[in-house]
């Protein structure tokens, strides 16, 4: 029993001196200006120090839905990582320039939700959410010198394929609606062609055939055939860095000094439809918004007036769509500020202009006619607005050809002075010029001016080719200035080969 009461006591004795260490310990535990090796050589019990080192890690909760678009993003990225020296040479380049980063940022806070929703939807990673500001600067009015348009760029040619119309009222590879979809349709496409993401945004930029070819090269040389091992031009060589180093900045911004601009989780814009006729100017009016806001939302429509042939889509701010919808209720189809006209049997743009009180020729310009076009009965017009505000904003939907319908009667004759060498009376050449009428269609007689232009001397040489009368005692002061016999000589030369272009970039979509 005695030894049991002593280890007791001992246990008890111990217990005490312990807790009485730890309460001489304690401010040195929480003293944050000096350190434990200051404190006269006493050190933390070793359980003191794992508790002060330990680290939270965050924890992300997937069943809720985040409130920042970017936060909903980041929870999408699925696409492996890159990384090559050309990734930070495009970081190091983007944050280098953060009021052009900013700008890119703030343009897409637009369309970056329906974009992330459309990804979603289909599974698709979020990083490609990130692409149009590789491809755009997320300007759908962007338009490359291969004629490649809209947010994602495409080429005429594939937004044909894609079924993307393109005519003299609506380009849809513009819309954001419409080229979303078949730009992720695209995606998918050359996704399942190559099993792999970063081959896959290599065909979008360089074409799904030539990135086929450079796989097949690196294979059949041993070589190995992920992307940054291929052979390509410089343009597709730096696009998966690019959007990487986008993907980058995006997962923290922090880590680079940039502040991302707050993007809520929700919808930007809704889609409406209208049977009453509508003008972009008068929907903003409508909505209570900026026309500049329209045209941002509705950049697929090329003209001041949405097409008259069925309902009329129109994309609006979500925010706005309620103050959209009572106004227009209450809203007079009279009182719009550009309208269209359909010629009557009889009627001319004349009479027309008359009648509206406008100028004829403001009539025209407005619709991309020439004073010498005709039209006919079935035309439509688009008829301006007088206001000044409205016709600055909207200036850049004026057309500068007519749509189909208008007849270009051919340009008047043009005169050309023949000039023919004769002998005269005292066996002397002379020369007799006579008037000729000549009818040609003005884009041959462009091409001929063209092409003469850059030859000064053909023309004068061929008439110097004519023979002389025989028996002339001296040449005419033309051609003894001119050297005729050596013009003659050159004049049948086929010209010399052009320099070499320089190379294009790589032509796709």
């Amino acid at each position: 029993m005695y030894p049991r009461v002593i280890a007791l006591f001992l246990f008890l004795l111990a217990s005490a001196t312990l807790q009485a260490n730890e309460a001489v310990e304690a401010p040195l535990r929480f003293d944050g200006l000096s350190s434990l090796g200051e404190a006269g050589g006493l050190q933390a019990p070793q359980a003191f120090e794992i508790r002060e080192q330990h680290v939270r890690v965050p924890t992300i909760d997937l069943t809720v839905e985040p409130d920042d678009l970017w936060e909903r993003i980041r929870r999408g990225f699925a696409m492996p990582d890159l990384n090559t020296d050309l990734v930070t040479d495009r970081q190091i380049y983007y944050i280098n320039r953060p009021g052009a980063l900013r700008q890119i940022f703030t343009r897409g806070q637009r369309y970056l939700y329906h974009i992330v929703d459309e990804l979603e939807r289909r599974g698709m990673p979020t990083e490609l959410a990130l692409l149009p500001m590789v491809e755009s600067a997320f300007n759908p009015m962007a338009l490359s010198s291969a004629q490649a348009s809209g947010l994602w760029q495409f080429i005429p040619s594939t937004g044909k394929s894609y079924n993307l119309e393109q005519n003299w009222w609506v380009d849809e590879r513009r819309d954001v609606i419409a080229s979303t979809n078949a730009a992720l349709d695209y995606l998918q496409a050359i996704y399942e062609m190559h099993g792999d993401w970063h081959l896959a945004l290599a065909s979008y930029n360089w074409g799904e055939g030539a990135v086929g070819r450079a796989v097949a090269k690196n294979r059949a040389a041993g070589l190995p055939t992920e992307y940054q091992h291929l052979s390509m031009p410089g343009e597709t060589r730096y696009y998966v860095p690019k959007l990487q180093a986008l993907k980058n900045i995006v997962a923290q911004p922090e880590l680079f000094g940039i502040s991302l601009p707050h993007i809520p989780n929700r919808p930007y814009f809704v889609t409406v439809e209208s049977r009453v006729a509508l003008d972009l100017a008068t929907a903003a009016r409508l909505a209570e918004t900026s026309v500049d806001e329209i045209l941002a939302l509705n950049p697929g429509y090329k003209r001041p007036v949405l097409p008259t042939n069925g309902s009329q889509s129109l994309v609006i701010p979500a925010s706005k769509v309620e103050a959209f919808l009572i106004n227009l209720s209450r809203h007079d189809p009279a009182s719009a500020t550009w309208r269209t006209y359909e010629l009557r049997d009889g009627e001319g743009l004349e009479g027309v202009a008359d009648r509206l009180g406008i100028s004829a020729s403001r009539l025209r310009q407005v619709n991309g006619l020439s004073p010498r076009a005709r039209i006919g009965s079935g035309y439509t017009l688009i008829v301006p607005s007088e206001s000044e505000g409205d016709r600055i904003s909207l200036s850049s939907l004026l057309p500068t050809t007519p749509q189909a319908g208008a007849v270009e009667p051919p340009p008047p004759p043009r005169t050309l002075i023949q000039r023919t060498v004769v002998r005269g009376k005292n066996g002397r050449p002379m020369v007799v010029e006579r008037k000729v009428a000549v009818h040609d269609s003005a884009s041959s007689r462009d091409r001929a001016e063209k092409a003469d232009k850059g030859k000064p001397g053909k023309r004068l040489a061929e008439e110097r080719a004519k023979p002389v009368a025989k028996g002339n005692a001296k040449a005419a002061p033309a051609e003894k200035a001119g050297k005729p016999e050596k013009a003659v000589k050159n004049a049948g030369k086929p010209p010399a080969p052009p320099a070499k272009a320089k190379a294009e970039p790589p032509k796709r979509r």
